[in-house]
């Protein structure tokens, strides 16, 4: 996991052992030129259109209800006061939690949770029955988010109402809930896989007796970007209130079909910290930022406090027992880190070359990869600078070419290469060479020998072939290219 960075004058900070920031094995923390990531607007964001609102959108954050319902987790009051707390200093506009008509204990906690005081509203999800209704009002949220299931499948299998039952009862939790003063949203359950006109009678229904939200649920993670557009936006075209979104992730899709609910005019999207939730959960807090980040920078600095990311999902992580993943979006272990010698040429000049997202946004750092076969001659001389080490560029490439050698033959770390780094320096002015890396065995030694011969010579060969392509009266690419079209 990458741990937060200091700032200093639109750079990251590193120093000469290379953990400016962490411990990353063959990794180092890159100072780049000043400003890396221009502050114009990203030539990504989306052609305006009046019912979008990528611009303009809210978090409700589940992670305290959905996340509740992940294979490993289990909250007592104590981590869902950290959880709530952490959430609300990253300015998520609602928490929304476990029912209390699940369990007296879930009622205790929801109680305990409204009376922290947070600037978040909070919300508890139940289901769109009297019964639960009544014991939500009473324990001091600001809102209920009702929900009932609307395929064929759930009214079937799960409840075995019809769509009047359906219908006439969420008027009657709505009238209830709305006599309290308080918020309430409406919800289809596997809204995806129920009949259109079904899912439009409802909501216009509950609409006009003044819902503040209704909620589309893909409760079996089944739509894709393009059904949830074309259903969110004829939604739109439906009913007067706000739109919020569910989306699980069982095919990979839950990023995506938020962004792509918002550009169809949704208001509210579900979120949990890394997405933990029923089955493959749901669109992930992080994720989501990622998205939007690249959609309206300004909106997203604005109103979240985005550098409290990691420490919210290093807190889920920990209480729930789990990794971060590798390749998590913004606090992964990979997420800003640059290994090939082409990248991380371009990522010291100027970090927007190979990353749409600036990681000092989000108190993160960059790092390049340089023990490996695949780095560069810049990266070299990144790290020999960040050492206090001098040399010429004819030395950085020299160098990198032994440091390719030995990757070549073993895998090698950031101490491995910063000896060789050191090694090749002393001897460029000592009297008698030693071995770049002590402790090799006579067999890696001689391929180490072999392997640099080997590159060297096609080094060789491409300066031989280059001098005489430029003293040649007909390049060899033009004779290519007049082959070719002959």
């Amino acid at each position: 996991m990458c741990p937060p960075v200091e700032e200093t004058n639109g750079q990251t900070n590193a120093n000469g052992n290379g953990t400016a920031s962490g411990n990353h094995d063959g990794f180092t923390g890159v100072t780049t030129r000043q400003n890396p990531h221009s502050s114009h607007k990203s030539p990504y964001k989306p052609v305006g259109d009046f019912l979008s609102n990528v611009s303009n959108f809210k978090i409700i954050e589940s992670t305290l209800r959905e996340g509740e319902q992940f294979a490993n987790a289990y909250f007592d009051l104590e981590a869902k006061i950290k959880i709530a707390r952490a959430l609300d200093e990253f300015g998520v506009d609602y928490i929304e939690v476990t029912s209390p008509a699940a369990s007296e204990q879930s009622r205790r906690d929801c109680e305990a949770i409204c009376k922290l005081g947070l600037k978040a509203k909070i919300l508890t999800h139940v289901r769109c029955h009297m019964d639960d209704a009544r014991i939500a009002v009473e324990t001091g949220v600001h809102g209920l988010d009702v929900v009932i299931g609307t395929s064929s499948y759930l009214r079937e299998h799960s409840h075995g109402k019809d769509m009047t039952y359906i219908k006439n009862t969420a008027l009657e939790v709505i009238a209830f809930v709305k006599s309290k003063g308080l918020e309430i949203r409406f919800s289809s359950e596997d809204s995806f896989r129920s009949d259109l006109v079904d899912l439009l009678t409802i909501y216009s229904a509950v609409d006009k007796v003044g819902v503040n939200r209704v909620g589309i649920a893909d409760t079996v993670g089944c739509a894709s970007p393009r059904q949830v557009y074309d259903l969110v936006r004829t939604l739109r075209g439906v009913v007067s209130c706000d739109i919020e979104t569910h989306f699980h992730n069982d095919s990979g899709c839950a990023i995506a079909n938020a962004y792509c609910a918002l550009e169809a005019g949704a208001t509210h999207i579900d979120t949990s910290v890394l997405g933990i939730g029923e089955r493959n959960g749901i669109t992930p807090l992080g994720g989501l930022m990622a998205r939007m980040i690249v959609a309206d920078r300004d909106y997203v600095l604005s109103k979240y406090n985005i550098k409290k990311l990691k420490e919210v999902e290093d807190l889920v992580a920990d209480l729930v027992e789990v990794n971060i993943p590798f390749n998590n979006y913004i606090t992964g272990f990979c997420a800003f880190t640059h290994k090939a010698g082409i990248h991380a040429k371009a990522i010291l000049n100027n970090p927007s070359t190979y990353e749409i997202i600036n990681p000092q946004d989000f108190g993160m750092s960059r790092y390049v990869h340089f023990a490996s076969r695949l780095t560069g001659w810049n990266a070299i001389k990144s790290r020999a600078e960040q050492l206090g080490l001098q040399m010429t560029d004819a030395q950085y490439k020299e160098c990198t070419v032994k440091i390719k050698a030995i990757a070549d033959i073993r895998k090698i770390a950031l101490d491995d290469t910063d000896s060789i780094i050191r090694t090749y320096h002393q001897n460029l002015h000592a009297k008698e060479e030693v071995p770049l890396l002590p402790g090799m065995t006579e067999e890696e030694k001689k391929k180490f020998a072999e392997a640099e011969k080997e590159l060297s010579g096609e080094k060789e060969k491409r300066q031989i072939e280059a001098a005489a392509d430029a003293q040649a009266e007909v390049p060899a690419a033009k004779k290519t290219k007049t082959a070719t079209v002959a």
